[in-house]
């Protein structure tokens, strides 16, 4: 129920104020996105606070990439929560900051060397598409549903940076002893195999956070390591991923 002493302002003052056109906010009407809080009773739209905050999250979902459908069925589908969006467009614009640094930085050395030789350097080009390609993770999308990428992207803006770190070190260190593993031919269903598959799931649930859209989705990713980018790095053999699948295997029958 709208509060009756809330503030309202026509759509032209709410447009000014929020940053957007009257356009937009007629067009994300017509697609009941971002409905008015009243109207006057000559028909004119009235907006309130609650609705600058429903259209900060269209913005923030606009802008990982979403299209207007599926932010509408996302938002109608869920609690509202501006704290969690303000975390997520600040982690979005950090990230993108650190996307252009890196292309940034190896631009610069592409201007160096080619200065220095009179003559482009065709390794220093080919590095400034690897950094772009790698850095960019659009192509990953495809794997995952609507609802599974806003989770994911709201998961990297309220996760430390202190425990993302922690996490990388703890898959560097667990896929070197899945390597091993596989070297030495240890038994999927062994002891040894078994407290792998077991650290392999928890860390899998670190980025996951349970959710099954987002499992899914890894999934399908990871069974489509063929088509992914030549410039992105395969993290672990096709060995390794057999000889955790088979474990993982044994451990859910166990479970059972």
């Amino acid at each position: 129920m709208q509060d009756s002493t809330e503030r309202l302002f026509q759509a032209h003052e709410f447009a000014a104020r929020a940053g957007v056109t009257i356009r937009t906010l007629h067009h994300y009407d017509r697609l009941g996105l971002l409905k008015p809080a009243r109207r006057t009773a000559a028909g004119y739209r009235l907006y309130g606070a609650r609705d600058f905050a429903r259209l900060q999250q269209i913005v923030t979902l606009k802008f990982i990439g979403l299209s207007l459908k599926q932010i509408k069925e996302l938002l109608d589908g869920r609690e509202f929560d501006l704290a969690t969006t303000l975390r997520l467009q600040r982690w979005l614009l950090s990230e993108q900051r650190r996307r252009l640094d890196l292309a940034l930085a190896a631009i610069e050395r592409a201007e160096r060397l080619t200065a220095e030789h009179g003559a482009p350097d065709w390794d220093a080009f080919k590095q400034i598409v690897e950094v772009i390609t790698m850095s960019d993770m659009d192509w990953t999308k495809k794997y995952y549903s609507a609802e599974a990428q806003a989770r994911i992207a709201e998961r990297a803006a309220t996760i430390p940076r202190e425990v993302v770190e922690q996490g990388q070190r703890d898959w560097a260190a667990l896929i070197k002893e899945c390597e091993a593993a596989v070297a030495e031919s240890v038994d999927p269903a062994s002891e040894r195999a078994q407290g792998l598959a077991a650290r392999w799931a928890e860390l899998l649930k670190g980025f996951t956070g349970g959710d099954p859209a987002i499992q899914e989705g890894l999934n399908k990713l990871y069974a489509d390591k063929a088509n992914w980018p030549a410039s992105m790095p395969k993290f672990f053999s096709d060995e390794v991923q057999a000889f955790i699948c088979q474990a993982a295997a044994v451990r859910k029958n166990r479970q059972e």
